[in-house]
């Protein structure tokens, strides 16, 4: 199976750069997306059920902000749609699909780039968010967590560790947490196919020419569980794809 995540930075504007094409040719088993950006009028996936796809959305209450959405082959045992807690729900944060031998949990984690109030907003997420996981785990037979964490973990994952030390997104409170959390029994599936291959990111600053030089941050993940980690067979990023100031991040994991 092969699993994408994409932070596609508004499904409408990523659709109207060819993103339909993109998928036929890289054909990926379950798709995550994150940062939907639904507005007040639904937004049309007719173009994915034309590939095959069941599509599942989880839209933020906010027109044109935040959400998050799953397109997958094969039909899901169960859909789980949010976390459970309104102000993450209406956020659009979350969203879950429970297969035969395991789950895929599609997040788009909270930037904390806005300011003092959304970067507390964040750590609070970030704790919920692996009690909240925990919890979930112990009911599940395994569980692919994929999305855009708005994390780095450590100095390989972005171009300017040093002067970053306490920027949203690698402060030391974030790092902690992301080692934390992967102690859990988490294997970071594209650190475990590339080991501590330097210069890799999944997200570039629009801003003066950094995805042509490469100055990026490796916020999107995709965690696979103790349990599932023998059967990953393939994992990176596909840099090329540019619908967005993001790129997809994909793992594939034995039948």
């Amino acid at each position: 199976m092969k699993i994408i995540t994409y932070n596609v930075n508004g499904l409408r504007s990523a659709l109207s750069k060819g993103l339909l094409d993109w998928v036929r040719e890289a054909d990926p088993d379950v798709l995550c997306l994150q940062e939907i950006k639904a507005g007040r009028e639904p937004l049309d996936v007719s173009g994915f059920a034309a590939l095959g796809y069941q599509a599942y959305l989880h839209p933020a209450q906010k027109p044109g902000y935040s959400g998050v959405a799953i397109f997958t082959k094969q039909t899901p045992k169960a859909v789980v749609v949010g976390c459970g807690t309104d102000c993450y729900d209406l956020e659009g944060r979350v969203l879950r699909l429970d297969f035969e031998e395991f789950s895929v949990l599609n997040t788009y984690m909270p930037s904390g780039t806005s300011g003092d109030e959304r970067q507390a907003f964040k750590l609070e997420w970030l704790r919920f968010f692996r009690e909240y996981v925990r919890e979930l785990r112990a009911t599940l037979p395994g569980l692919v967590i994929g999305g855009d964490f708005n994390c780095c973990q450590r100095d390989i994952d972005l171009h300017n560790p040093k002067t970053n030390q306490n920027s949203p997104g690698f402060t030391p409170a974030e790092r902690a947490w992301f080692a934390a959390f992967l102690a859990d029994g988490y294997t970071d599936a594209f650190r475990h196919y590339h080991g501590d291959a330097p210069g890799h990111y999944s997200w570039w600053t629009f801003r003066a020419g950094a995805r042509a030089r490469n100055v990026g941050w490796r916020l999107d993940h995709l965690l696979v569980d103790a349990g599932l980690q023998p059967r990953i067979i393939g994992a990176g990023h596909l840099p090329d794809a540019v619908h967005s100031d993001h790129c997809p991040v994909f793992v594939e994991l034995a039948g």
